[in-house]
């Protein structure tokens, strides 16, 4: 049996495959681990919308019915929502999750693997897992890292979520070969603000020139992903110390409920929009937008 056996490919995404048309794969995760109902459905259908604007077609990625969703309806978008059950899937999970048909929401590196399996080159998120702060104790260390280390498929992203240890991450990227390159400023974000701290290890300033690395690094035959950080929209930044106060005060809620592994990053979002009266969910909402459209013209760029 061929890994492609477990894909279900929409008639849209097909379409466009078929015709070598610019494809943006998006999670799911953010539907059903990332924000409440209704905003979650709605928040899905309008990053879709983002990168049909830029002349590409989406490809949210989930898994149900022991199968690889690649494309999804509207109606699906909604059970995703809505459904209290659904795993967040990461490698370890997917042959449990499919072998089983359960709902998966897929987190990005499961995103990203599924994504390759249908021949997507261009993938969307928010921000990426990464080094877990006190990962010398813990361990704790994000899949998302180890797959794109040998996958090839690019990850638009607002930089690492700023909940994680960013120069820990930065570190352990630069050890897997990935390339991380900021889009238009000097400075790595960080999820939230479009400061961390740190500076970027690579700079680009237009999609073409994104484009051109993607297609020189994969025709060197050099596996793995390419990071393209792309820093949260200036109206919808939030103050950085103030993010970092939240964080610890999250971290430690967090580790007085004993809450581990994959509950901890959906348990820290929901803490901090909470006691930030929303800003950080409509931060959050503005940075997947911005970064779809910015995959969509790196991905119509990038088929030419």
């Amino acid at each position: 049996m061929n890994n492609t056996d477990f894909l279900c490919i929409s008639s849209e995404v097909q379409q466009a495959l078929d015709h070598n048309l610019p494809i943006v794969a998006l999670e799911s995760t953010i539907i059903s681990h990332g924000m409440p109902w209704p905003q979650n459905a709605i928040t899905a259908k309008q990053v879709e919308e983002e990168v049909r604007s830029q002349g590409a077609v989406p490809a949210t990625i989930a898994i149900k019915e022991g199968k690889c969703y690649v494309g999804l309806t509207n109606e699906a978008i909604d059970e995703f929502a809505q459904e209290k059950h659904v795993w967040k899937v990461s490698l370890r999970d997917m042959p449990f999750v499919i072998s089983q048909k359960l709902l998966g929401a897929t987190t990005v590196a499961a995103t990203m693997r599924i994504a390759a399996m249908a021949g997507i080159k261009i993938f969307a998120t928010g921000g990426i897992g990464g080094v877990h702060r006190g990962a010398a104790t813990t361990m704790d260390i994000s899949a998302d890292l180890t797959e794109m280390g040998h996958t090839n498929v690019a990850v638009v992203a607002a930089g690492v979520k700023s909940i994680l240890d960013i120069g820990l991450t930065l570190e352990y990227l630069e050890t897997l070969g990935v390339p991380v390159v900021t889009f238009n400023q000097d400075e790595f974000p960080s999820f939230y603000s479009s400061k961390s701290g740190f500076s970027t290890p690579l700079r680009l300033d237009s999609p073409q020139d994104i484009a051109s690395m993607l297609k020189t690094k994969w025709d060197l035959d050099l596996k793995g992903s390419v990071l393209i950080a792309n820093p949260v929209p200036v109206a919808y930044e939030m103050n950085d110390t103030q993010i970092q106060k939240h964080i610890v005060e999250a971290l430690t809620a967090a580790e007085g409920k004993g809450i581990k592994g994959k509950a901890v990053t959906p348990f820290l979002l929901k803490y901090i929009a909470d006691h930030t009266q929303g800003e950080s969910l409509e931060a959050n909402i503005a940075l997947i937008k911005n970064n779809a459209r910015l995959a969509a013209q790196i991905a119509v760029s990038f088929v030419r």
